[in-house]
């Protein structure tokens, strides 16, 4: 070939080759071009997605830098339209979303963080507003649009027919009634002895059932009118909880958990906790078990997260969710009773589910699918009560949560995420693969989503053998070697994902790992026993937290595998984690300075010999009780206070100090441990504020002065 044809033969290749090197460079650079820390915390975040009863109308909750919203869509094109104008950083949830029958009226909470259990805490204040904040039941008009306040309280229950909202009056958790267009002012609608919750109308809306909690054991009730005396069905000094109606308004189901008595057992190790279904006869109040579960800790009433989910469906039957075979799966049994019979088998967790208008199939959320990875994700799949194989509805790299269905079943909407796509709300046909995002154009234009990364499944085994996941953070580039974070989560049932995260707390989390990736740091989010979504065997180990702390040994192996890993520098790894995660975190601080050089401690617990009389119902105390003495011993060298004389890295604490989940006096008492050890640390108190931060404010400052410490400590070039 001559040399002027053989130039024009390798021209073309060579210009694609440029082409091609000038884009995966301009990619790099994309990837590496630093973010702050506001535009990664700048995502919306939708929650309490609901549908109307007849499915034509959703509605959910977009928080967009602290400033709470609801949108509404109406179906079939699911337009989405802002329904409420809330314009400030307040720190006032809204929650409890309902929507009429009718799809005139939408219900909602606007104020938050009541518990029964606790009615002495107020209303939190995370701005510190000199006007004391209310929990308020709110109605907005679907048509008009214009909000208005219908009274104090929470958990509101539209009637069937759309006229009424009934309610609980704070405090004493009364039930309470008022027209759902404030025509006239609340009242109460009947007295009952009980701490009342979980309002459930009839169909015909002409009776309301309810929990009445006595303390030691509670009633399933039910209220007609005000010269029928309440029915209290198959009373017992057991515990009931759950009632749903039968479709026909003649039945109601319930569980039934054992009372609180009994001879004191031991904290040390797990105890098997049975339960059963019962169904009654609304006409009579007689009624009769149904389902016994097995006496195996499998087969036990949830007793560290996750649910029953009681429905009717169709076939006369009752369907839930038990882990009697290790994983949370859907069982039906007859209404009549009889044996339980598997809907879901495989190895994996159903966390959510929803059943279409004739209860013939249910719509549920798994961390289950073909696509490698999925145990750490969470899609959405179809199966019939009848039988046969559940069908995957959703599948592919993103997870999707919430699921509703509408259009009498036909049509499904949900919150959809990926590793660099924040939740988003989508709908479509169900059936069909085309999916819609409804709030896609929310997203703020400086969002950084072509910079982050998308993290890694790694696995590792921890000294005892237990197999561990997490997910690798790895934005680094060169040949340097980089600081490592380890990232120990909260709860701790919960699971940390491969995406954005179906929990606002942890997607807060999530986008503080891809801060840190994107500014020098590897990260690695551990999964450790006692996480969710492996089966009940991981969920409920032996010798946890304060009894052993067993799930420690979990940590110390992902430390482990980041020193072997060659990009990172063993002599620069962290971890921070919140609430259990700050345990855990306090935890490797007081126990391996000599590995974790620095480290951030959110809301954590320091000294579990605090909560043993917790244990027992303080202040009740028993001839049978077991020696106290020994059992805070186990606590408290299963604490991180314990190890105080070992402690040598330094610490960043942050809480907020109207903390109802941990109690701020563990901040408190830790500081004035580590002023005595000599042990460096830096502390953030936000006044007013609770466990989950309720402003953005707290978590941008507080974030911010995360990744700054771990900057200053490992002198990267983090902001």
């Amino acid at each position: 070939m001559p040399r002027s044809l053989r130039v024009l033969f390798w021209l073309p290749l060579v210009v694609t080759l440029l082409v091609l090197s000038g884009i995966a460079a301009q990619a790099q650079t994309a990837a590496a071009k630093p973010f702050t820390m506001e535009q990664v915390l700048g995502y919306p975040y939708p929650s309490d997605l609901v549908s109307s009863p007849n499915g034509d109308v959703i509605a959910w909750v977009l928080d967009q830098r602290g400033v709470r919203n609801i949108w509404v869509a109406f179906g079939p094109d699911f337009q989405p339209k802002l329904v409420t104008h809330y314009e400030n950083d307040d720190g006032q949830e809204l929650s409890n979303l309902s929507i009429s029958a009718d799809g005139k009226y939408l219900v909602y909470v606007r104020g938050g963080d009541h518990d029964a259990n606790w009615p002495e805490y107020p209303q939190p204040d995370p701005a510190s507003s000199p006007v004391e904040p209310k929990l308020q039941i709110w109605c907005v008009s679907l048509t008009t649009g214009e909000p208005r306040v219908l009274s104090e309280g929470d958990a509101p229950a539209i009637s069937p027919d759309g006229k009424r909202v009934a309610f609980i009056h704070l405090p004493g958790n009364s039930v309470w009634w008022v027209p759902i267009d404030g025509s006239q002012k609340a009242q109460l609608l009947f007295f009952d002895h009980g701490q009342d919750s979980d309002l459930q109308w009839s169909p015909d809306g002409k009776a309301l059932a309810f929990v009445s909690g006595r303390g030691d054991h509670s009633f399933i009730g039910v209220y007609r009118n005000d010269s029928i005396p309440i029915e209290y069905l198959a009373p017992s000094t057991a515990n009931d909880l759950e009632p749903r109606w039968s479709p026909e308004g003649t039945r109601i189901v319930f569980a039934r958990t054992p009372g609180n008595g009994g001879p004191p057992q031991s904290i040390l190790e797990w105890h098997p906790l049975p339960w059963s279904i019962w169904v009654a006869n609304v006409a009579n109040g007689q009624g009769r078990a149904i389902w016994n579960s097995p006496d195996t800790l499998r087969a036990s009433f949830p007793q560290e997260g996750g649910d029953l989910d009681l429905h009717w469906v169709a076939g006369n039957q009752i369907a839930f969710l038990s882990e009697m075979d290790n994983w949370p799966h859907l069982y039906v049994v007859s209404a009549d009773g009889g044996p339980a019979r598997l809907l879901t088998p495989g190895k994996f967790m159903i966390e959510e589910v929803t059943s279409e208008p004739g209860g013939k199939f249910l719509v549920y959320s798994a961390n289950a699918g073909s696509t490698p990875g999925d145990d750490d994700r969470r899609h959405l799949f179809r199966v019939s009560v009848s039988g046969g194989a559940p069908q995957a509805v959703t599948s592919g790299d993103h997870s999707q949560w919430s699921p509703v269905l509408g259009n009498q079943g036909k049509s499904l909407a949900f919150v959809d995420a990926g590793a660099r796509q924040p939740p988003l709300v989508t709908a479509g046909a169900l059936g069909s693969d085309h999916w819609r995002a409804l709030d896609r154009d929310q997203i703020p234009e400086d969002f950084p989503t072509e910079q982050l990364v998308t993290p890694k499944l790694v696995d590792f085994r921890s000294a005892d053998g237990w197999h561990v996941q997490g997910q690798l953070f790895n934005g680094a580039e060169g040949s340097a070697k980089k600081p490592a974070i380890i990232f120990v989560h909260g709860g701790p049932p919960r699971q940390m994902l491969l995406t954005w995260h179906n929990m606002d707390y942890y997607s807060n989390s999530y986008a503080v790992n891809q801060y840190l990736a994107n500014h020098g740091f590897i990260v690695l989010s551990v999964n450790y026993r006692l996480s969710i979504g492996y089966g009940h065997d991981f969920h409920y180990p032996a010798h946890w937290g304060p009894t052993g702390a067993s799930e420690y040994k979990d940590v110390l192996a992902a430390a482990k595998y980041l020193q072997h890993d060659p990009q990172v520098d063993a002599k620069r790894i962290g971890i921070w984690g919140g609430s259990y995660g700050g345990y855990l975190t306090a935890l490797a601080l007081a126990r391996n300075s000599n590995i974790f050089k620095a480290g951030v401690d959110f809301h954590g617990v320091h000294d579990w010999s605090m909560f043993v009389d917790d244990w027992f119902g303080k202040p009740v105390q028993r001839y049978q009780m077991p020696d106290t003495k020994a059992l805070m011993k186990v606590f408290w060298e299963s604490s991180p206070d314990s190890a105080i004389a070992k402690w040598k890295s330094p610490v960043l604490l942050i809480q907020g100090d109207d903390d109802r989940n941990v109690h701020f006096h563990q901040m408190v008492d830790l500081v004035r441990r580590l002023q005595f050890a000599h042990v460096p640390y830096q502390e953030i108190v936000i006044p007013n504020e609770i466990h989950g931060f309720l402003r953005y404010q707290s978590w941008l400052e507080s974030d911010q002065a995360t990744v700054n410490f771990f900057a200053r400590q490992f002198r990267t070039d983090g902001e």
